[in-house]
């Protein structure tokens, strides 16, 4: 009688574990499944938003340096001083790379663990 109360326990507990792994993968699949489309569905926002910013930035880039070559004389010449200002740009935000890791890592991380 014991041996059979403790087999019928030993069964139930089988079940419990094998009940607890198929639901333990499935979270994990989930929160993968989550985690993989929160990051697709930023990216895709980051790709639309990017191009259309990069497309208006690159139209008033033009319309500056055009501005500044008429205001100037020499449309060369503005489309040398906006160039340059990008240059400088550019090297202003390599100088300062460093300064984005905490703020990206957090960023990251809220999304991560969320």
């Amino acid at each position: 009688m014991a041996l059979e109360d403790f087999k019928d326990n030993l069964s139930e507990v089988d079940r419990n574990v094998r009940a607890y792994i198929e639901n333990t993968e499935e979270y994990y699949k989930l929160r993968g499944f989550k985690l993989g489309m929160r990051a697709i569905s930023s990216l895709v926002k980051l790709l639309l938003i990017g191009s259309i910013a990069l497309l208006s930035l690159f139209m008033l880039s033009f319309a500056l340096a055009y501005g500044v070559g008429q205001w100037l004389n020499n449309i060369f010449l503005g489309f040398l001083i906006v160039g340059g200002i990008y240059i400088l740009f550019g090297i202003i935000c390599y100088l300062f790379r460093s300064k984005l890791d905490k703020p990206l890592l957090k960023k990251f991380s809220d999304y991560y663990f969320d």
